[in-house]
This record gives structure tokens, C-alpha cells and sequence, in this order.
């Protein structure tokens, strides 16, 4: 037989491998095209469970079959615009703050007493804004503190001020964004697991068992010249806690969860609106992620249709 060639995993791409230094992370709305003006939104993962589908995708080898699928739900609770942030040749100029804003906001951020309004920033001054939204967490009943992040909006400078202008003060809801069968992208934080050995955290070959230094660890850290351990060579540290998207998500099922999900593992109920996507999220449950439109779209995972039947 050949031999076995198995390269140590871990990609190089990700360095350094520490902590993130917050839950959701910073994106590049630029690069994200939509038809909606809302280019993200803020979830919670609830959890996963399997769902029985019918398979109307063509050319498959399970149309018209009824096939079962793992399936994550993400409750998305209402967001509100916490403030507008517009910009000049891609530096902020100045911010605005929103309207009707929740209480519990005072105890996370200190909010200013006077603050300009919309109406009296001249549009000719800038070219480009963006909205800092929270989410209304305290609806999911898993926390009361809300979290916050920047989001793009799509269209031209007229059309984003109009959204907001719409939008200052009111609950946005995630279903006049995000549909059934739209493909969407997920960011958020993986599991932490702390401090890790190389062979955990790199996927190493164990060494012989009569070895004299040790099973678990690398055979060598590097040469003599140069004279330094890099940072290629796998050594112990943090695992897991690191920002990592998945792309391109098909939404299979969305709706308000009024008791349609009961009494999931570590979460509870969903007692907002919800989506629900096929395969895998990263993260535990009541992680926050950041629910994107698709920056990359595939023809494999577009073309795919399926009609929702149940949960099992």
C-alpha cells in the first residue's frame, strides 16, 4: 500500500490565533451587493435540530423525495438604528443619534444629552452613511443587554437617507430583508476552548510510543539557522474564540416563532421571529452572528429548492 500522507492542519491564514477582540465583527459592506437596502441584520443561534424537506431541485437524485436535512434556527430579534454615521471620501464626518431609544442602551453606553438631528446635516457634505444599529435582545428572553454593530446600506446616498428617515425610532424586522431561499452569509465567533496542545490544536501525528520526549508534541520546532522558533512551527495556545464566516447559507424556512420551537437544548424558546438555515453554524448557542446577504453566491447551492415540511 502507498503511504499514508496526512499535512498538519491549521491554516497560516489565520494569525494571530488569539481571542477576538469582540463578538461581532467588522465587515466590509462595500463588497456586499444586495437587492433589499439592509445589508446585514444580528442573530442568535438557537440551536440545531433535522428537518424533513421535499427535494424540488432540478436534476437531482432525490427530486420530488422526501429527504431529511441538519438545519440550524437563528432567532432574529427586532433591531433599532441607535445612530446614522455619515461619511466623506470613506472617513466619518459626523454622527446622529436616533430616536426613541431603550433604556436598557443607558447602562451599556453613556448617550449624549444633545444631539443633532437629521434634518439639519446638509446632504452636499457627504457622500455616504451608514447605520449603527442593537439589537431588542431582551424580546429572545436569553439577556437583557443588547448588542451593537454598524451595518450597510445599498442604494444610492438619496435611497439610504430615505430608508433612514423611515426607519429613525421604529423596530426593523428581519422578514423585510431576509426571505425564504435567499442565500446568506454568517460571521461570528467559534467555540472557545482555551488553551490548547499542538496535536489538538494543529491535528499533528502522534509520535511513536516509546518515544523520550514526549507523544503529543512536534518533533522538532525548527532548524538551527535561523536561529528563532516562527510562528509556522505548531506549538500550545489558544483554540477556538476566533471570527470565522460561513457563506452561503440557504434560508429554508422564516417566520415569527410563536411557540413553534419549544424547550431547545441551553436556549429555551423562540419567542421571536426566526430563520432557519441548512447545515451548521459556527458557535455555541446564544451566540450573536452577524447575518449577511451572500458576498460570493454558488450555482451549486442557488439552484437548490426545497419545500419545508416539518422539524423532527
Amino acid at each position: 500500500m502507498p503511504t499514508r500522507k496526512s499535512p498538519r492542519k491549521g491554516s497560516l491564514q489565520f494569525w494571530p490565533r488569539k481571542r477576538a477582540d469582540k463578538f461581532l465583527p467588522s465587515v466590509n459592506w462595500d463588497a456586499i451587493d444586495s437587492e433589499k437596502v439592509l445589508k446585514g441584520f444580528i442573530c442568535y443561534k438557537a440551536g440545531m435540530v433535522s428537518a424533513a424537506v421535499k427535494d424540488l431541485t432540478p436534476h437531482s437524485m432525490t427530486k420530488d423525495k422526501k429527504i431529511t436535512l441538519p438545519v440550524t434556527i437563528l432567532e432574529c430579534p427586532p433591531i433599532k438604528i441607535l445612530s446614522v454615521r455619515f461619511y466623506k471620501n470613506g472617513k466619518v464626518g459626523t454622527e446622529v443619534m436616533g430616536e426613541n431609544l431603550e433604556k436598557e442602551l443607558k447602562k451599556k453606553l453613556k448617550l449624549p444629552k444633545k444631539t443633532k438631528k437629521i434634518d439639519e446635516i446638509k446632504k452636499e457634505d457627504f457622500d455616504d452613511l451608514r447605520v449603527i444599529v442593537y439589537s431588542i435582545v431582551k424580546k429572545t428572553g436569553i439577556k437583557k443587554s443588547p448588542d451593537i454593530t454598524e451595518l450597510g446600506l445599498n442604494g444610492n446616498y438619496e435611497e439610504k437617507i430615505n430608508f433612514v428617515k423611515e426607519n429613525l425610532g421604529k423596530e426593523i424586522s428581519a422578514l423585510n430583508h431576509f426571505q425564504k431561499g435567499d442565500l446568506i452569509d454568517l460571521r461570528g465567533l467559534t467555540k472557545g476552548k482555551g488553551l490548547q496542545g499542538p496535536t489538538k490544536r494543529f491535528g499533528l501525528t502522534l509520535r511513536f510510543h516509546k518515544s523520550e520526549k514526549g507523544v503529543r508534541g512536534p518533533g522538532s520546532l525548527g532548524p538551527w539557522h535561523p536561529a528563532r522558533v516562527t510562528f509556522r512551527a505548531p506549538m500550545a495556545g489558544q483554540m477556538g474564540l476566533h471570527t470565522r464566516i460561513v457563506y452561503n447559507n440557504k434560508i429554508l424556512d422564516a417566520g415569527k416563532g410563536e411557540n413553534k420551537f419549544k424547550n431547545l437544548k441551553n436556549y429555551g424558546n423562540v419567542n421571536s421571529e426566526y430563520v432557519v438555515v441548512g447545515g451548521s453554524i459556527q458557535g455555541p448557542t446564544k451566540r450573536q452572528l452577524l447575518l449577511t446577504h451572500a458576498l460570493r453566491e454558488t450555482k451549486k447551492q442557488k439552484k437548490k429548492e426545497y419545500e419545508f415540511i416539518e422539524l423532527r
